[in-house]
């Protein structure tokens, strides 16, 4: 029978252009052409049907081989409605429900608050209502590759001091859809690895589809993350021959094709498609507004939306008063977009291999007002401006420090602070000499190593690596009676991104350089 629902939505052929798609074409191709982008894939589906697809570029801007409708893109926090959609497959088989305790299935778990360790439900981790701060402990998952594990990550929440009460305030973070995976293999006794291919990949016949550790040759056809510089688009963080099953997985680990995404979003836009995947009680919780979120001042002038909520691996809103199911995937050189208006059995699904953050957000918005608003006819050149006016008015509200004038930090001027240091839930760092420069380097996170350079009388890491693009400043305090020095650190550009989550350090000097 699983053959059966997997062939369901796989017999329309995923097709290039359809007749009067011009203006998806279109749009399609300047974006691809206004943000330089290394390689995307563009896939429409039109009254439950896939009527549009279409790939540009290649897997890396230096080789031979171009994107098709096979190429693995990182899908990122897509990820999260994957892991949701399996809990929901758990819960249909009686197996937990969404009001267990999470110490029920990981007793270990705890919360900086013992009384929320105890209320902390299933549902909980997935709406982003927990009272921690936005990405609060990311630098446990990003930058890949790093040494932390899933424990690790289970055993450092009980270090990171929330910054509202529990259940009160929408917080995006990744690192309990981390502990929503380690509860999924407990109550399925599984792997989540080994769940996620039985309970998803292989019912839904998400054949390219990848999850966990795999081997890169064997698999073929894998775009890598580009970063664009002065010079262009350059591969960052290549693959090597065997891609390792990462912490970050539930959250954000899992790749797919074109494709597979097109056959995912069908089986969402068929509720009465038989066998079904999800009983329609649980489909219904999935896409219910479990929490509120902010209606921002882009959405209330672009879309005229009127609400905003989070679902279980879903964001909930409206567009032109149409119903809007959506999330976006971002991380380092691969952004992603889903988009799904269910009244209309309508989406788009959009996978990029390199800095894509605007390209998404245009191409995004063009192809939704295809359906939501198509009298307006949208341009991909009307969205450009509006997003350029936006960065316009941020750069002056919030302007970056300059740094260009920076010197080396000398040995000598830092050697009050040298030593080793150590946060709760990170671990250990060493800021110590190497030859005439100072060097920061994270025990568990090789990728965070760099040296100490001096802006007037602050200082800062330039780190080694230029895909790590957040340079934080380091703030030190003297040792006081009986304690140790300490050493915080904060963004040195206020629109960075909040997976470098420095603000939630608190290093103390444990010992001095060896």
């Amino acid at each position: 029978m699983k053959h059966v629902l997997a062939c369901l939505f796989l017999l329309a052929p995923l097709a290039h252009a359809a007749p009067g798609d011009a203006a998806i074409d279109a749009a399609v191709e300047q974006t691809f052409e206004r943000y330089q982008l290394p390689g995307l894939a563009v896939g429409v589906i039109r009254g439950g049907e896939v009527v549009y697809t279409r790939t540009l570029g290649k897997l890396r801007v230096d080789g031979g081989e171009e994107v098709d409708n096979d190429t693995l893109f990182k899908i990122a926090s897509n990820s999260k409605a994957m892991t949701a959609g399996v809990l929901a497959r758990l819960v249909d088989a009686g197996k937990l429900k969404w009001d267990d305790p999470v110490t029920k299935y990981l007793p270990q778990f705890r919360m900086h608050d013992p009384w929320v360790t105890q209320q902390m439900q299933v549902r909980d981790l997935l709406i982003h209502n927990s009272g921690l701060g936005l990405g609060a402990g990311d630098l446990m998952l990003w930058p890949e590759p790093n040494r932390f594990t899933r424990a690790d990550i289970i055993a450092g929440l009980q270090h990171l001091k929330p910054t509202h009460s529990f259940r009160s305030t929408y917080a995006y973070d990744n690192l309990l859809y981390v502990v929503a995976g380690e509860v999924a293999a407990a109550a399925g006794g599984a792997s989540y690895e080994e769940l996620v291919e039985r309970e998803l990949f292989q019912p839904l016949g998400l054949s390219r589809c990848q999850v966990g550790e795999w081997n890169r040759e064997q698999v073929g056809n894998v775009a890598q993350p580009h970063m664009q510089t002065p010079q262009g688009n350059r591969v960052i963080r290549e693959d090597g021959d065997v891609i390792p099953d990462a912490t970050s997985m539930a959250a954000g680990g899992i790749r797919c094709s074109l494709d597979d995404m097109l056959a995912w979003m069908r089986m969402w836009l068929s509720p009465d498609a038989q066998p079904a995947w999800l009983s329609p009680a649980q489909r219904k919780t999935v896409w219910t507004a479990h929490m509120p979120m902010p209606v921002s001042t882009r959405m209330r002038a672009w879309d005229n939306s009127h609400f905003s909520a989070y679902g279980y691996g879903w964001r909930l809103s409206d567009v032109d008063g149409v119903w809007k199911v959506a999330h976006t995937g971002t991380l380092a050189g691969m952004y992603s977009s889903v988009i799904l208006l269910p009244d209309q059995r309508a989406g788009i699904v959009i996978l990029i291999n390199g800095d894509g953050e605007a390209a998404r957000t245009v191409l995004g918005q063009v192809l939704t007002k295809q359906f939501t608003a198509p009298s307006s006819s949208p341009t991909v050149a009307h969205y450009v401006g509006l997003l350029e006016q936006e960065r316009t008015g941020e750069r002056t509200a919030k302007p970056k420090p300059d740094t260009r004038h920076r010197t080396v930090g000398g040995v000598r001027s830092l050697a009050a602070w040298a030593g080793h240091y150590r946060d709760p839930w990170f671990g250990e760092i060493s800021l110590c000499p190497a030859g005439d420069r100072m060097r920061f380097v994270a025990a568990r996170s090789p990728m965070l190593a760099g040296t100490v350079m001096r802006v007037d009388e602050r200082w800062l890491v330039d780190w080694d690596d230029d895909s790590v693009d957040a340079e934080p400043w380091l703030h030190f305090t003297a040792a006081q009676a009986g304690g140790d020095a300490r050493l915080t650190l904060s963004h040195v550009d206020p629109d960075a991104d909040f997976s470098y989550d420095y603000a939630d350090l608190d290093f103390h000097r444990t010992q001095d350089c060896r």
